[in-house]
């Protein structure tokens, strides 16, 4: 294959050892047809040169990448699942594949699949992944980073000519096998592992793995359990944030679904908000509303207790609680960051964010159904009244509900207003990604093999991702 010098093959995994893997070999598929490959996201980490040919040889049949993992690695981990604790998890349907230094920036990286077969962990299962559950993600990381949201990338999606009976979407439906390009792959779930069998010297050599290869900079710390917990903390309550403020539900936030370095991944069945709805939820199982919108926080919160609990093996619990508590503040906070970064300004003292946030929240809901999510940070952006005022929702917004978001408003200035000259803006609706605009995008691929309307989805949200420039 074509090396280009941005490839730099770092495979760290392996250091861990035995204990924490166990090496698989990918599925045999019957076909391998590229649906989708990510090149912006090759290009970060020198890949961008493979020929389709190349892409499907490595992203499709697994041919290990030069000077990286000679073989795929499932993951060992545990998990909680709806808050009760499953000790029979791990990677049942994916691997890590290979991991390399990102072009900006030199953090380390990691391909890892979805759908790629059976492991020791797929405890029954088929070890495959729906062609529909490829393409939701492939929109869900688009529209994700597009917003500003940390979350892992789909780089590479390919259908494997497999008919997959599945019990709640029409069956038999096709098959895929997706690649995605993350900032880790030990969860919380991975430090549960070893604490359930009470292996604290496992506890701190993740630790230590940890530390090295995603936060170098609390190598000096004198409690490196605790300093990570809190770095953890905090990388947790900026991703919740940017949910909040992107109008997004991942659906099923157990804690095998979440990482260490705080970034989104593993999109079932999430969704964007239609409208403001704390009670909102993705996953048609969520009966109680576990997870719903408005119990997002919450939630992330109690997977953080899970993590502490496994790090007492390491740290004495005083500085392990601090951490903790600290994730309330710096929520608050962040999440007041987000929104101003969503609505185009700049940041301004704590006291007057929090108030304006507070204001934004109030006045979202009480725009209720007729005012939806994401028109509304479209119509404010940079705080530009004049164009909120006269589009088509200046009667939601010139109503009681308002005028105390209208009045905070003008305590802040705007963020890059040249932003508005982008031709995005001229557009009478924005991009949005809501439920039945994914199923009719689906539609056309399972009806006819029409994969027009999911190219041009991506199109339109890269237009915005450029647009908004949330980064």
């Amino acid at each position: 294959m074509p090396v280009s010098p941005d490839y730099r093959p770092e495979p760290h995994v392996q250091e861990l050892g035995a204990e924490f893997f166990d090496p698989v070999a990918p599925a045999d598929f019957p076909m391998t047809l590229l649906r989708f490959r990510n090149d912006r996201a090759a290009a970060s980490v020198g890949l961008e040169a493979l020929s389709d040919e190349e892409w499907t040889a490595h992203f499709g049949r697994f041919q290990p990448l030069p000077d990286n993992l000679p073989q795929p690695l499932a993951m060992r981990y545990h998990g909680h699942q709806f808050r009760v604790y499953n000790p029979e998890l791990g990677d049942g349907r994916g691997f890590t594949f290979a991991q390399m230094r990102e072009d900006q920036g030199g953090r380390l990286l990691d391909l890892g699949t979805k759908g790629s077969g059976q492991t020791p962990w797929s405890r029954g299962g088929d070890g495959r992944l729906t062609l529909k559950g490829g393409v939701r993600e492939v929109l869900a990381t688009a529209m994700l980073e597009a917003l500003g949201v940390p979350t892992s990338r789909s780089f590479s999606l390919i259908e494997t000519g497999e008919q997959l009976m599945r019990g709640d979407e029409p069956s038999p439906t096709r098959s895929s096998v997706l690649v995605r390009l993350s900032h880790s792959n030990i969860r919380f779930g991975t430090f549960q592992r070893q604490a359930y069998f009470q292996k604290g010297e496992q506890v701190g050599q993740l630790v230590d793995h940890v530390i090295a290869y995603y936060y170098p900079e609390l190598a000096g710390a004198g409690d490196q359990g605790a300093a990570l917990m809190a770095a953890v903390v905090a990388r947790a309550a900026r991703l919740t944030a940017r949910w909040m403020t992107a109008g997004f539900v991942h659906g099923v936030l157990n804690t095998d679904n979440m990482n260490i370095t705080g970034e989104s991944f593993d999109y079932g069945p999430y969704r964007f908000l239609p409208y403001n709805d704390p009670n909102f939820t993705a996953a048609y199982f969520d009966t109680a509303g576990l997870y719903a919108f408005g119990r997002q926080p919450e939630s992330v919160f109690w997977n953080l207790q899970q993590l502490g609990g496994c790090l007492t093996l390491v740290s004495s619990s005083e500085p392990l609680i601090e951490a903790l508590n600290g994730f309330g503040p710096i929520y608050r906070r962040e999440l007041a960051g987000a929104l101003l970064n969503r609505l185009g300004l700049l940041r301004g003292e704590e006291e007057a964010e929090v108030a304006f946030a507070n204001a934004t929240f109030r006045a979202i809901a009480e725009g209720g159904q007729a005012l939806r999510w994401e028109p509304f940070f479209f119509d404010w952006f940079c705080g530009d009244e004049a164009r909120a005022m006269g589009g088509s929702r200046a009667a939601l917004y010139g109503g009681e509900a308002f005028a105390e978001f209208r009045r905070l408003l003008k305590g802040f200035a705007p963020d890059r207003p040249e932003r508005l000259a982008n031709a995005y803006f001229a557009d009478p609706e924005p991009q949005e990604l809501l439920y039945d605009q994914i199923e009719a995008i689906w539609a056309g691929i399972a009806e006819r093999d029409d994969w027009s309307a999911l190219h041009a989805k991506l199109a339109a949200i890269e237009a915005a991702r450029t647009a908004w420039g949330l980064g």
